[in-house]
This record gives C-alpha cells, structure tokens and sequence, in this order.
C-alpha cells in the first residue's frame, strides 16, 4: 500500500496518521494539511481500493482488514507509535486500530463517529445506493454533497462543488468497491467493544450533521473509558471542510490537552 509521510516538524514531532471517510482519499484532508503539519508528522494515504491503492476487494472485507492494511503500511515506514484522526468510516477504522494494536496507538480523533449505525444513517445510505444500483455513479456522486455540507455553504461554493463531482467522476473507486466497503462500516459494532479502548479519545461532531445525527457521538462517548466530546454548532457531515479553521483549532487545542493524558494500559505497564 502507498502511504506518504511529510516531513516532521521538529525532532521527535509525533505522528498522526489521517483516515478518511467513503471517499476514502488522502485528497479529503486538504484543508488540515497545512495547519497539522507545523505539530505532527503525518501520515495520508488513499484507502485499499481507493486512487493510487485502487484494486479489486474481497466479497467478505472488513474493517479489521482495512486497520491491519494501514497498521503494516505504517510499521514498514518504521513507525511504532502513533496518533489517529478519522472521520466517519474513518473513524470507526481508528477503532479497530485501539482494539487490535493498543501498544501502538497513542491518541484518537473521530470526526461524526457512532457506535452502531443509526436507523436514520442506515436510510441515507440505502437511498445512495440504491441510487448507485438504479442511476449509476454518476447520479450517486451528484447527490453525494447533499448529505456531507450544509445548504447554505453548498449554495457559496458551487465551483467548488463542480470540481469536485469532476473529480470523483474522473476517479471513482467503482461500484463494487464501494459496496464491499459500504458494507463492512455497515457492520461495524463497538457496542461490546467500546470499554476496551483506553486510548484517550477526542470526538468532534457537528448538530447540524444531515448523514450522522450528533447524539450518535454523544453515545460513543458515553461508551468510550477516556473521552472528551466537542461540539461544532455548524458545518455538516463534513464539517472539518466547510468550516475548516474552526475544526483545526479545536482540534489542536483539544489534542494538545490529550498529549497530558497517558492511555491506562501504560499506566498499568509502569
């Protein structure tokens, strides 16, 4: 798997590793690159299946195999120690990431991250695929805006919008692909599991999330051992684009008070 690795800011800087949602491409961290980069060395990559790691998935593929893909891409590159940010799908790999290789994940951020998909999320995505199924790629990448932005910041950014439908259109992971990855976050269940991640939390949504419904942090981190829960008045499913500056600085303000919180399973090793 191709992963990229920026340079480190400082010597020592600490490593957080960058998954996206569905989408699935590094492309989707743009708007974090620059202000991350001054405190982390990160780590972005396109997901198996997706851009430059585009390749036909397995009927039965899961999100204990997309955790094990980045946590081996990740040790080759010699790092053992690392810090997660994930939105969405994205977030329920990092995770999988605690749960299956708690030595090396030091800290999590999840971006409109749940438990268990809710019964209103599991609508929406029935609706885009049966859209996929029935109009094509085309017509599911046209509807896809509506449930990641705002109406309003929709109506401001239409260049913005057509490029991107451009984009997606000129590079979309495939119907199969998408299925096969659609379904292993539509099984994914951290109910069980939840008190098991001692890794110190963040979780970032936002109230006016259209795909995932706030509460649904709400209940992770109810669930979660060591969390802390920021809530962003504005900016949709994708509210780390569209309200970009906001998100950053609640993102390094809440992570640096994180960086003072040693996960509990080190604390019991020393």
């Amino acid at each position: 798997m191709q992963i990229e690795l920026t340079p480190a800011p400082f010597p020592d800087a600490p490593v957080l590793l960058l998954i996206a949602g569905l989408g699935g491409t590094g492309n989707y961290w743009l708007p974090q690159r620059a202000a991350l980069s001054e405190h982390y060395q990160l780590v972005v990559y396109d997901q198996r299946g997706t851009g430059v790691n585009r390749e036909p998935l397995p009927n039965d593929y899961s999100l204990a195999d997309m955790a094990y893909e980045i946590h081996s891409a990740v040790l080759q590159q010699g790092i053992t120690h690392y810090s997660v940010l994930g939105h969405a799908l994205g977030g329920l790999v990092a995770l999988q990431l605690a749960l299956d290789y708690p030595a090396s994940i030091d800290r999590i951020a999840i971006i409109n991250g749940w438990l268990q998909l809710n019964a209103h999320t599991r609508r929406c995505f029935a609706v885009r695929e049966t859209l996929l199924r029935d109009s094509g790629p085309t017509a599911y990448l046209q509807a896809q805006p509506l449930f990641l932005y705002p109406a309003d910041w929709m109506a401001a950014n239409q260049p913005c919008l057509e490029a991107e439908e451009a984009m997606h259109n000129a590079h979309f992971q495939g119907a199969e692909n998408l299925t096969r990855r659609l379904n292993a976050l539509k099984a994914a269940d951290f109910h069980d599991t939840a008190a098991h991640i001692h890794q110190p939390v963040l979780l970032i949504c936002s109230r006016d999330d259209l795909l995932v419904p706030w509460n649904c942090s709400v209940e992770l981190h109810e669930a979660l051992p060591e969390s802390t829960l920021e809530v962003m008045p504005w900016g949709g499913h994708a509210c780390n684009v569209t309200d970009a500056n906001n998100f950053n600085q609640r993102f390094l303000s809440a992570m640096s008070a994180l960086q003072q919180i040693e996960p509990s399973f080190q604390k019991e090793n020393v």
